[in-house]
């Protein structure tokens, strides 16, 4: 099997790259054929010189001369292989004509997608807001053949995805096509980190606030503690009967964000639970959806967890204010 990967910047077409790394795919690149290109040239690895360079090889040899060369090598080493970021419709024209090709798409949300790159902070990611949505016009459409034209890529996919959320979502999402295509369905077990953050997502579903339903575990020697969901304090209304309660903060990117301040966060609500239960979570590892933010952050470090496991990363700052206590945060990638 050949599969292709198309989508816009920061939509997630790495991360099913690593999914069917992991599955025993091998990755051929675009974007890694235009840096070697790059360097022999002698110019600055940036992304419009590899829009440039891009166009000019496939105005010189034609439109599918980068993804041919990607096609005979994966052939030649045999096996399932990707072939990530086509960008050019005549890529896709030429690889839907061989055997045993298929082509996903991924795109999300604009604002997502540059908190990614931004967050990512590669070479060729140093831009901002202002200069990747105009980067990105210029890549969406193109009546020429031998350019950028992701729009016309994206419509041209046998499977589209939508990333807006989780990793794993993304990955689950990934898996049911892959079983349909192969037409096996395989039972895979989770690890133990994959089973408490499934059940952190079946707690997240009790909370009372449509902001953000998260949820928390928290457990010791694979035995659940405590749990913990977002909700309005103990006898105080729901913001999903009453509405919400905002308040404005500047976030440390600069920018004015309305936040609910009715609820308490899952984090604080497990460990509180724990404190009135009177059950120790000293040493213990807290599962959360979202990473915690900076006043959940000082909560678990008072508290004495020593792990803290999440689906996605948030810009609070609270990772680093965490690991310099000594507490080690990881992110959830595998399920």
């Amino acid at each position: 099997m050949i599969i292709g990967i198309t989508g816009t910047l920061g939509a997630g077409k790495g991360t099913i790259v690593e999914y069917l790394l992991k599955k025993g795919f091998k990755h051929y690149s675009v974007r890694d054929f235009l840096v070697e290109e790059i360097v022999k040239r002698g110019i600055e690895s940036n992304r419009e010189n590899m829009v440039l360079v891009a166009n000019d090889l496939r105005a010189k040899f034609g439109p599918s001369c980068i993804v041919e060369e990607l096609y005979k090598k994966a052939k030649s080493d045999g096996g399932d292989c990707v072939i990530e970021s086509l960008r050019c419709p005549g890529e896709v024209e030429a690889l839907k004509g061989k055997k045993d090709f298929v082509l996903f798409a991924v795109d999300a949300d604009i604002e997502t997608r540059y908190t990614r790159i931004f967050e990512r902070a590669s070479e060729t990611d140093r831009i901002s807001f202002d200069e990747f949505v105009v980067q990105e016009q210029k890549e969406m459409s193109s009546s020429d053949p031998n350019k950028q034209n992701l729009r016309r890529c994206i419509e041209m996919a046998d499977y589209k995805f939508k990333n807006d959320w989780t990793i794993s979502e993304l990955h689950e999402k990934v898996e049911k096509v892959l079983e349909k295509i192969s037409g096996v369905k395989k039972h895979v077990r989770p690890t133990w980190d994959e089973y408490f953050m499934e059940i952190c997502r079946a707690v997240a579903k009790r909370g009372t606030c449509d902001r953000g339903r998260s949820g928390c575990v928290i457990v010791r020697g694979k035995q659940v503690l405590v749990t913990g969901y977002v909700g309005s304090p103990v006898g105080l209304p729901h913001c999903d009967d009453v509405g919400h309660q905002f308040e404005n903060t500047i976030h440390e990117d600069g920018v004015e964000r309305a936040h609910c301040i009715r609820i308490t966060h899952a984090e604080q609500n497990a460990i509180c639970q724990a404190a009135k239960l009177g059950i120790p979570i000293n040493g213990a590892t807290l599962y959360c959806k979202m990473e915690p933010c900076p006043v959940c952050a000082k909560m678990i470090i008072n508290s004495g967890i020593k792990r803290v496991v999440c689906e996605k990363r948030y810009q609070s700052g609270a990772q680093s204010l965490m690991e310099e206590a000594g507490i080690l945060v990881e992110e959830i990638k595998e399920y």
